[in-house]
């Protein structure tokens, strides 16, 4: 079983790219939308919160566990590989891909304030950005304008312009998401940034998740019955993410809640 868990609906972006290229996995996703945005939130906080749901899911049966959430990766992803024996997938922002193809040499990153704060964030930046002008912009409001199902462009368009704009008007001609929320809103990046090329990381993280299991079950010989099933999780109110999930899943859905 492959779990996912993210502050809210913003891993369903990486759900979405997992179904596509593995459809007759199980899946469990946990939306922590009652704590949702992790983006201010001390690490300790997401750290505690990151241990709770891990061990949830892991207690459910999960094989392996996305950490479909920039935030969280960078506050929690190596305190989970220390704490638990299974693996454990992190988001990063795709800075080598933008890098390498940038033209301009000039990149935007759309992040929430946690990641920038990050190690991993950092070192990828020093890594990969040699030679690049990077501008890094806190997506302010995106998370909230997901979470509550306003992912057009009349109602995201002022918001997403706000982040956005100090980027193609510095001449960056690829935009990074490093959230896993802001793909729900890239067709509106897209036309507020119309010159610059949208990096989305979900696809990547999607097929490396799937590597890493299939070569975990290949090593153990445990090849187990799959049924194609997704349990949705949430401690808030479920509603976004329940139409959020059937528009990418076909078959049933079961729903929990962990309201604590």
């Amino acid at each position: 079983m492959i779990a996912l868990f993210d502050s809210g609906v913003g891993g369903l972006s990486v759900f979405k790219e997992l179904v596509k290229i593995a459809p007759d996995e199980d899946y469990i996703y946990y939306s922590d939308n009652a704590n949702c945005p992790y983006g201010e939130k001390p690490v300790g906080e997401i750290r505690e919160r990151a241990l709770r749901i891990s061990g949830l899911l892991i207690g459910k049966g999960a094989d392996i566990v996305v950490v479909a959430c920039n935030t969280a990766t960078a506050a929690a992803i190596d305190f989970l590989r220390k704490k638990f024996t299974i693996p454990f997938i992190g988001m990063e922002p795709a800075i080598k891909p933008a890098a390498l193809e940038s033209e301009s040499k000039i990149i935007g990153v759309l992040a929430t304030a946690g990641t920038f704060k990050g190690e991993l964030y950092k070192n990828t930046s020093v890594k990969y950005a040699k030679g690049v002008t990077v501008i890094e912009r806190v997506g302010k409001g995106l998370v909230e304008l997901v979470e509550n199902g306003r992912t057009g462009y009349d109602e995201a368009a002022a918001a997403v312009k706000e982040c956005v704009g100090p980027m193609t008007e510095m001449g960056a001609d690829r935009i990074v998401l490093g959230c896993t929320h802001y793909p729900f809103l890239e067709e509106v990046i897209k036309k507020c940034a119309p010159n610059a090329k949208i990096i989305n990381p979900a696809p990547a993280v999607a097929k490396h998740t799937l590597e890493v299991l299939q070569a975990g079950r290949r090593d153990k010989n445990a090849e187990r019955r799959k049924t194609g099933s997704l349990t949705l999780i949430s401690s808030g109110d479920n509603s976004v993410l329940i139409r959020m999930a059937k528009a990418i899943w076909d078959g049933p859905v079961h729903v929990e809640s962990d309201i604590q």
